[in-house]
């Protein structure tokens, strides 16, 4: 099983295929167990690789998710680029992984070639907290403890009850995981969307702001689909995502 080396502790990633290296970030609450579709489909073009972040997955565990949790994660896909002996990669990310790719474009400006950003908002609000985050996380639907389970295994609840205490203070502070920084990318960007993302309320607005802080950017919002669209629309976003991806290698 890989491993990275990540500050003393151990970093889980799975990686498949040969070519441009395609990096895929997960979601808060997922893992690089929850993207084999996304390894399959790309690996005949890219060698792609989905981290598993400190404390998820097949990582290792923190007892508390740091307040920085998404610069973190940022620099861990960072330093899983140069574990692979890789310069720059193409970054894809879905959910919180969409905030990690974009933050990880906004800090190693000379590693990210182009960004795909699925399924996130501009800034994680307190009004979202208790509706779409602690109630609904505090329902442990079958569907929900077979997800979080295949994610994480059998302490999937530590994960999950880290990244809402993490979100919590996140939103406490205004929400706002970006700062200033999306200025800061200069390489392509394609934002995607559903209309119908239960956890993104307006996602559409909210992918017309964020976009008009990047310099280099496009959006493609779906009028169908949930959250992510990665995983609603798979066929739609593939589309657009193989249709951005082509041009970056022109």
């Amino acid at each position: 099983m890989p491993y990275l080396k990540w500050i003393g502790q151990r970093l889980f990633y799975r990686e498949r295929g040969e070519g441009d290296l395609l990096l895929v970030l997960p979601g808060n609450t997922a893992s690089s167990a929850c993207h084999g579709g996304e390894l399959e489909y790309w690996s005949d073009r890219y060698h792609v690789t989905s981290l598993d972040y400190l404390g998820t997955g097949g990582s290792d565990r923190v007892p508390v998710w740091a307040d920085d949790w998404y610069d973190q994660g940022a620099h861990q896909a960072a330093a899983l680029v140069e574990r692979l002996g890789r310069s720059t990669c193409l970054v894809m990310g879905t959910s919180g992984g969409a905030v990690v790719a974009l933050l990880m474009a906004a800090l190693y400006p000379g590693r990210v070639r182009a960004v795909i950003a699925d399924s996130f908002g501009e800034r994680y609000p307190q009004e979202l907290v208790q509706t779409t985050l602690i109630e609904n996380r505090a329902q442990r639907t079958p569907g929900q403890v077979g997800f979080w389970e295949a994610a994480h295994g059998d302490d999937w609840e530590q994960v999950v009850e880290a990244d809402t205490e993490m979100l919590v203070r996140l939103a406490r502070r205004g929400g706002d995981w970006f700062g200033s920084r999306l200025e800061q990318i200069r390489c392509p960007v394609l934002l995607t969307a559903s209309r119908e993302d239960e956890l993104v309320p307006d996602a559409g607005p909210q992918m017309c702001r964020v976009a008009a802080q990047i310099a280099d950017c496009r959006i493609y919002v779906n009028n169908s689909g949930g959250h992510p669209l990665m995983w609603s629309r798979p066929q739609d976003f593939r589309a657009i995502s193989d249709h951005f991806m082509s041009t970056i290698e022109q």
